[in-house]
């Protein structure tokens, strides 16, 4: 009889416990990536053939994926798969979590609700390519958009963004006849046409990240005699991309040499000078590794004159992006005016040994823009700020998974640490994707919480019975000695 009242008594903390358990569940119910408790009996020792009881044998967290709900907050972010975000508290102890309702800190580092820092990879230093030395950060004077583009490879995410002060204010008819001589339209149609150049080759480096070979600009020759244009009814012709530009002699051979060379350099994507003495025009196109042709040239319509050409290279990767990039600033420089490009860099190169920090998202901490904020975009854990027609990627957050996640110790605050028994954190890499707009909801079941709670409700009676029960017997038995 005496059993059957430990029996019991066991019975009741069992009960008490899971009902503890069940009833945690439930009030988790609606906690942002809650992840429930599943509680298991065991039998306890066995003597004479009959059972001392029951203990709980384990209550161990349930890991199943939670429902993914769309919010309306730019930082939050839901891991499908596998993984947890790595954050740190003001002691720099790491913690683990699924909950991804982040925020921006007053410091402009991303954060959880309670302030623990979200950790994940940072920009390295921005590089920037400018006209002035001393600016290295978009400001009101760069009005000018010439290009954004993102790129994605195995080893690093990059953003490249352009632009310029305003050109067409500053740009003037400038040089020499003969030797380079454009006008302010012809240098602002220049510009535009390298600008599309160099926003084709950027899409061309995202679709294929490589490094890649440089691009060539062609160059082409063609000689005039000029002793032969020395009459008012001399002109000279040259064919090019096949319209044909044409120059009446004017006062002498020089000057009529000079003015078609003009005609040439005012070509959109085109620069030209000329040799008075010898009357070599040479012919240099401004777009790098574009094909151009030159047709015949001729002195009146009778001395025909072939023109030489060096064939232009055509580059690939981010070689040929910079080659379109430096003959876009020269263009820009010429129109006096000021070129700014700058590359935003996020490294993922050796990825067992990344070094992860605070995420920044103020533009003006990171040199990028003297404005701080913008629109914040998430892409699988990077993150990018939108600015006008800019966009800047500021960094990535990263996941970890363990071997055993059963051994991790739950610490409040949805917040987890690692054991002995987790294993050390493994970089998640493709184990899982991370949605933006988007949160993990618990993975508490309501309806089977309740369903638990009036199992552990009619067991607890059942056990208050036994220990009731056994207590009548014992009486009956002392008053059977009576």
């Amino acid at each position: 009889m005496i059993d059957s009242m430990w029996n019991g008594i066991s019975g009741l903390n069992v009960y008490q416990k899971a009902l503890n358990s069940e009833s945690n569940n439930l009030a988790n119910v609606n906690t942002v990536a809650y992840k429930s408790d599943n509680i298991s009996f065991s039998d306890m020792m066995y003597q004479n053939g009959i059972g001392k009881g029951s203990q709980i044998g384990s209550i161990d967290k349930s890991f199943a994926q939670g429902s993914l709900k769309i919010t309306s907050n730019p930082y939050d972010m839901a891991i499908a798969g596998k993984g947890f975000f790595i954050v740190q508290d003001e002691a720099d102890s790491t913690f683990y979590t699924r909950a991804g309702n982040f925020r921006m800190g007053t410091d402009g580092t991303l954060q959880t609700p309670d302030g623990n820092q979200v950790s994940g990879l940072a920009i390295e230093t921005p590089t920037a390519v400018s006209t002035n030395a001393s600016v290295s950060q978009f400001g009101s004077a760069h009005t000018n958009f010439l290009a954004t583009q993102s790129i994605s490879s195995d080893t690093e995410l990059r953003t490249i963004n352009t632009k310029t002060t305003n050109y067409e204010n500053t740009a003037v008819a400038s040089g020499t006849s003969g030797s380079g001589y454009k006008t302010a339209p012809s240098k602002i149609a220049d510009i535009e046409a390298l600008a599309t150049e160099y926003r084709s080759q950027l899409s061309l480096y995202a679709s294929n990240a490589v490094a890649g070979t440089a691009s060539v600009a062609q160059t082409s020759t063609a000689t005039f005699t000029p002793a032969d244009i020395n009459s008012a009814n001399d002109y000279i012709s040259i064919y090019i991309d096949g319209n044909k530009y044409e120059q009446l002699f004017d006062t002498n051979a020089a000057t009529t040499l000079n003015k078609l060379s003009d005609q040439v350099s005012n070509i959109k994507g085109f620069t030209s000078s000329v040799d008075t003495t010898t009357g070599e025009l040479t012919i240099t196109s401004l777009m790098p590794g574009n094909e151009i042709i030159i047709g015949t040239a001729k002195i009146n319509d009778s001395n025909m004159i072939t023109a030489t050409t060096t064939s232009a290279v055509s580059g690939s990767g981010l070689a040929a992006v910079t080659s379109a990039r430096d003959a876009l600033k020269t263009a820009v420089e010429a129109a006096d005016a000021e070129f700014l490009e700058i590359s935003n860099i996020v490294n993922l190169a050796n990825q067992d040994t990344l070094t992860l920090t605070d995420i920044q998202l103020k533009l003006d901490s990171l040199n990028v823009s003297d404005d701080s904020f913008g629109d914040v975009s998430v892409e699988n854990g990077a993150i990018y700020i939108k600015q006008g027609d800019n966009r800047f990627l500021v960094g990535k957050v990263v996941t970890s998974v363990f071997n055993n996640n059963l051994g991790l110790e739950a610490k409040g605050n949805n917040m987890f640490s690692k054991t002995v028994n987790s294993g050390e954190p493994i970089y998640a890499g493709s184990l899982n994707e991370i949605q933006n707009n988007t949160l993990e909801l618990s993975n508490s079941e309501l309806s089977e919480g309740l369903v638990n709670l009036m199992v552990y409700q009619r067991s607890f009676e059942a056990n208050s019975k036994t220990v009731t029960t056994s207590d009548d017997l014992l009486k009956t038995a002392i008053q059977l000695k009576k």
